[in-house]
């Protein structure tokens, strides 16, 4: 299984930001890992939130002690629950800001909130998770504007969809999707989504019968993918669709009224960077739940 000791939770004191704060509080206490709970002071207004005590101006340097107070504030949870927990203050871009403390700290964890999905929100501020996303090392859990966290130390994922294409990065996802099962005690779905089958080849005579034959193997291989031994403690619904690859995973999300979905990325090539996914970046952008996304 995985092993977490530090995780990093960037700050934009948004309410957006709390519920990322509640899960990392949440992880922390499940893998008894460190806490930095970091806020990036940005150089132009606007690209990031400033903390409520603050009235951003571009004339005067931004007064680091009521942000220190307000990041002071924001951490009092952690402590509360009794995570080693520290804060950090850096300048600059923030998406450039929170990759570069994520090296620095070793981070086997990221775990930051999106502003949501539209208009001018998702430019000015759900684009630093989605660069974020591009560039981090480790894995990044993005938690959208879906309804607040179980407090901890109540189990925060019930309900945990892992989206297999059987990639490098799936066998990774599903070994953290299969740890925080266990640590929650959480059903758990493995689902593999059928593409690219042409519109004017559904109605070929073979191709049911192949596509009953491919799904069967589809589930096998679903099957085979989780440990022997975890079925001591585990039993995973296996799942086979077809149609868009996004647009069954919040389907499914949502159908399961999920807690939380786990995928993998895969590659790191400069045209993988430049289309990232449309799959990961479509369901981090639209989903409901906390969406944990895992590199090759």
């Amino acid at each position: 299984m995985i092993e977490i000791r530090r995780i990093l939770c960037p700050c934009d004191f948004s309410v957006f930001s709390e519920r990322a704060r509640d899960h990392a509080i949440g992880l922390a206490q499940w893998y008894e890992a460190e806490l930095s709970i970091l806020h990036v002071v940005p150089h132009a207004a606007g690209v990031w939130a400033y903390p409520p005590s603050v009235t951003p101006s571009t004339l005067e340097p931004v007064p680091r002690d009521q942000v220190q107070a307000e990041l002071g504030r924001f951490a009092e949870p952690a402590t509360r629950a009794g995570i080693p927990s520290a804060t950090v203050i850096a300048d600059g871009n923030p998406a450039a800001k929170i990759v570069e403390q994520a090296r620095a700290g070793a981070a086997d964890l990221l775990v930051l909130g999106s502003h949501g999905r539209s208009g001018l929100e998702r430019w000015a501020v759900g684009s630093v998770a989605e660069k974020v996303l591009r560039r981090a090392s480790c894995p990044v859990m993005v938690c959208g504007p879906g309804e607040r966290p179980t407090p901890p130390p109540h189990a925060l994922f019930k309900r945990i969809l892992c989206a297999l294409d059987f990639w490098e990065s799936s066998s990774r996802a599903l070994t953290y999707a299969l740890s925080l099962a266990q640590e929650a005690n959480a059903q758990l779905t493995l689902l593999h989504v059928i593409e690219d089958i042409p519109e004017d080849q559904h109605r070929h005579p073979g191709l049911r019968e192949y596509r009953n034959l491919m799904e069967a193997e589809l589930r096998a291989r679903l099957s085979r993918a989780v440990p022997e031994e975890v079925r001591n403690w585990c039993q995973p619904i296996e799942m086979v669709t077809e149609g868009k690859a996004y647009k069954q995973i919040l389907q499914i999300a949502e159908e399961q009224a999920a807690d939380l979905i786990v995928m993998g990325v895969q590659g790191r090539s400069v045209l993988d960077l430049l289309v990232f996914g449309s799959t990961t970046n479509q369901v981090v952008r639209r989903a409901t739940c906390p969406v944990l996304t895992i590199r090759s």
